[in-house]
């Protein structure tokens, strides 16, 4: 396994010092397992502040279409063959098809009818309850033998820095013949080391990060917590990977649990460097895929510029597709690492 790099450096003047010399580190890291680069550059420390959320969140209530009142009436319903009661329904979250859609086959999950939750308030139960009522879509797709029951995949939007367009939480909730890029990068990578090592690379990494330490936050359940060698996000990411399990219809109650709880303790970590929005994304194999492992992949968001509303995500982003972090993963696993 090849934890690549490239380390360079640059020299300014630093006008701040009367123009003493001053070295700044750059490493351009290649992902283990699809060789993708991530610059590890454009150091600062990993603070922000957080914007004034009851200004943020003023009247976004009234139009809200996932609040209780409005839910039953300002969503669709799935036809017949898809879906014969239209909607799924667990306690107070609701399951409905994507009235804007990623895909054939795509739904909304409301996680609950409280309109905003702050992050650290968002409970490990509230999150399981959610992966529940989207496992019991995904398993009715598969029942009904859909030609899109492939890849059963979850997203999670939290807060508009995440490019999500409401505030009341939800998850985007979509079964799929067609593998997004990065998961079939990874699949695609993943096939070919079994084939030329003989073992499964998810297994192999989590041995290699649980042994070094450098970048390993801790085990719940089956499923081992790190921070990626080459993270997508600015302020890193936290990587999960379900030891034995292949694809989302193999995950378990104990699972979603496990992953809700870890989820919990990962936001808790990131709220003290202020940063309260983020990205979640379910990575899965198909069942017959021996190569691969059920990982789950959680991105911090956060602006720029607060008062400009500058996103963390530029031209190397949007267009090389080529991420920028901000920090060593290594020192970001020391930041979060007491909330394991």
């Amino acid at each position: 396994m090849n934890f690549g790099v490239v380390k360079k450096e640059t020299v300014v003047l630093n006008p701040r010092k009367n123009m003493a010399r001053r070295t700044i580190p750059i490493e351009i890291r290649k992902d283990p397992l699809t060789g993708r680069t991530s610059r590890i550059c454009h150091f600062m420390k990993l603070q922000w502040e957080k914007p004034d959320f009851e200004k943020l969140i003023e009247g976004t209530e009234a139009m809200c279409p996932f609040c209780p009142d409005k839910v039953m009436t300002l969503t669709p319903c799935f036809p017949e063959e898809i879906l014969p009661e239209g909607r799924l329904i667990i306690d107070d979250m609701v399951l409905f098809p994507n009235i804007a859609p990623y895909d054939g086959l795509g739904a909304v999950a409301t996680m609950g009818d409280r309109h905003y939750i702050p992050m650290t308030e968002i409970d490990p139960e509230r999150i399981a309850g959610a992966f529940r009522l989207a496992m019991a879509f995904f398993r009715n797709i598969q029942n009904t033998g859909h030609p899109e029951s492939v890849y059963h995949m979850i997203n999670w939007n939290y807060m508009p820095p995440s490019g999500s367009s409401l505030i009341h939480p939800h998850l985007q909730v979509f079964s799929s013949s067609s593998a997004p890029n990065l998961m079939r990068e990874e699949l695609e990578a993943a096939k070919t080391y079994m084939e030329s090592y003989g073992t499964n690379y998810w297994d192999d990494l989590i041995q290699h990060e649980m042994s070094f330490e450098e970048r390993y936050l801790g085990t719940v359940g089956r499923t081992a917590w790190f921070i990626p060698y080459a993270p997508m996000g600015v302020a890193g990411d936290v990587l999960a990977i379900v030891e034995g399990v292949r694809s989302t219809l193999e995950l378990t109650a104990d699972d979603l649990a496990d992953l809700a709880e870890g989820l919990t303790r990962v936001m808790t970590g990131y709220d003290k460097m202020g940063i309260y929005s983020f990205n979640m994304n379910f990575f899965t194999g198909r069942a017959e895929d021996e190569f691969t492992r059920f990982h789950l992949l959680f991105s911090p968001r956060t602006f720029f510029n607060q008062a400009l509303g500058t996103p963390d995500n530029g031209a190397l982003r949007n267009l090389y597709n080529e991420t920028v972090c901000m920090a060593f993963p290594e020192a970001i696993k020391d930041m979060l690492k007491s909330d394991f």
